[in-house]
């Protein structure tokens, strides 16, 4: 029984463990990914990019240039119809005025609210400060104008 080990089969050595890849196989590798992926990358984006081409016939294009647009005669006169004007659907109303009380009442708590906003930054204070002082202005006043 010489030939009945399993040491002595010659296919066995092929069924060993995998070999692992070397550090140059990896490095060849790497370089064979990246080549791939940008070409992939560089012909996607042409195909994105280039506008797409209509087949035209040189036949068709040639018939077309050479035949003219045939003359147009009118012999009836031309109707133009008056342009189309939209009629206003629902008319104005117009509110009665709000008396003054309530005017002094709505500018104070507007004042109030803008006191309780807190600016982000130095323009914004500027503007609420612009702002309340014109209100101010208008409780101060003994007649509030109309707007």
């Amino acid at each position: 029984m010489e030939g009945g080990g399993s040491n002595s089969n010659p296919s066995s050595a092929a069924w060993s463990a995998p070999q692992l890849p070397t550090d140059q196989k990896i490095r060849r590798m790497k370089l064979y990914w990246r080549a791939a992926l940008i070409s992939n990358f560089v012909l996607g984006a042409y195909l994105f990019i280039m506008p797409k081409k209509k087949q035209i016939n040189a036949e068709s294009s040639k018939a077309v240039e050479a035949v003219p647009p045939p003359p147009v005669e009118t012999t009836s006169p031309v109707h133009e119809e008056p342009p189309f004007i939209p009629s206003p659907e629902v008319p104005v109303k117009v509110q009665k005025p709000v008396p003054e009380d309530q005017q002094r009442e709505l500018f104070k708590w507007i004042l109030e609210e803008k006191r309780k906003v807190k600016p982000q930054n130095r323009k914004e204070k500027q503007r609420i400060d612009e702002e309340k002082a014109i209100l101010k202005q208008f409780i101060q006043k003994e007649s509030i104008p109309s707007i």
